[in-house]
C-alpha cells in the first residue's frame, strides 16, 4: 500500500506539516499552483518573549497573483535573512538545544543566498525532515509528474500519477476534494487529525501549538519525534 501526500511548500512551517510527512511513503511538493498571499507560504510564526513573531519573506509583488509558487522570486534587497536569524536567535539562544541546530541555520541565513521561495522552503522542509527528525519518506515536486485541470482534477490527476493506493490530506481540503472520485480510481483518502499533541517545555509564556516546528527543535532537540508522533505509537 503506497501512501502520499502533497503539499504546497511553507516556510519552517510547524510541527503538523512534518506529521504528514512522517506519515506516507512519499511527500509530494505541490508546487505549481498559484501562489497565495497572507499564507503559510512564505510567512511563519515563533515565540518571543514579547508575544509571537511573524518571520515573514519578502518576495516581489509584479504579478504574483497569476505566478505558481515555484515561480515567486524573493526580494534580498530589504536583508531578510540576517533579520530572521538574529530573531531566531535572539528567541531560542537560551534553550537546551540552541547549540545542536545553530550551525545549520547559520548556512541557511547568513552563509547561502536565496532567490526562489520554492527552493527555500523545499530545502529547509527536507533538512529537518531527514537529519533533524528521522523521517525515510521519499520526496518529490509535482512537476516531475503530469497532471491537468485544476484545483480538484488537477490533485487527483497528481495523486493517480504517483500511483498512490492511500492519499493523505489535511481537513481543509475536504472544500474541494470530492473523496468519491478517488474512491472511483482505488485511492483511499485518509483525512489528517492534528489533535492531542502533548506539550513540552517552552519558554515565553502560555504554550502554544501553532508555532513553527523550530520552537519544537530548540526545545526538545534528539526527543522532537516524540511530540509529533512517537507519543501515540505510531
Amino acid at each position: 500500500m503506497k501512501q502520499v501526500a502533497a503539499l504546497q511548500s511553507n516556510y519552517i512551517p510547524w510541527k503538523g506539516y512534518f506529521d504528514i510527512i512522517h506519515d506516507v511513503d512519499l511527500f509530494v511538493f505541490y508546487d505549481d499552483v498559484q501562489y497565495t498571499q497572507r499564507d503559510w507560504r512564505n510567512r511563519n510564526k515563533i515565540k518571543t518573549a514579547n508575544g509571537d513573531l511573524w518571520l515573514s519573506v519578502p518576495v516581489y509583488s509584479q504579478n504574483k497573483y497569476k505566478q505558481l509558487i515555484h515561480e515567486i522570486v524573493i526580494d534580498n534587497t530589504q536583508n531578510w535573512q540576517k533579520k530572521h536569524f538574529n530573531s531566531i536567535k535572539q528567541s531560542y539562544s537560551k534553550t537546551p538545544f540552541w547549540n545542536k541546530y545553530k550551525v545549520f541555520f547559520e548556512y541557511v541565513y547568513l552563509e547561502e543566498k536565496w532567490t526562489s521561495l520554492s527552493e527555500l522552503n523545499q530545502y529547509l522542509i527536507k533538512s529537518i525532515s531527514c537529519d533533524f527528525l528521522g523521517c525515510k519518506t521519499q520526496f518529490a515536486d509535482s512537476r516531475d509528474f503530469a497532471s491537468e485541470g485544476t484545483k480538484h482534477k488537477k490533485l487527483l490527476s497528481l495523486v493517480k500519477a504517483t500511483n498512490a493506493d492511500v492519499y493523505l490530506s489535511g481537513s481543509a481540503a475536504k472544500d474541494y476534494i470530492i473523496e468519491s472520485d478517488y474512491n472511483k480510481d482505488s485511492i483511499e483518502i485518509i483525512w489528517k487529525d492534528y489533535s492531542g499533541y502533548p506539550e513540552y517545555s517552552q519558554l515565553h509564556g502560555e504554550f502554544c501549538h501553532n508555532v513553527s516546528v523550530l520552537d519544537l527543535l530548540f526545545n526538545t532537540g534528539d526527543e522532537a519525534p516524540y511530540y509529533i508522533w512517537g507519543w501515540c505509537n505510531k
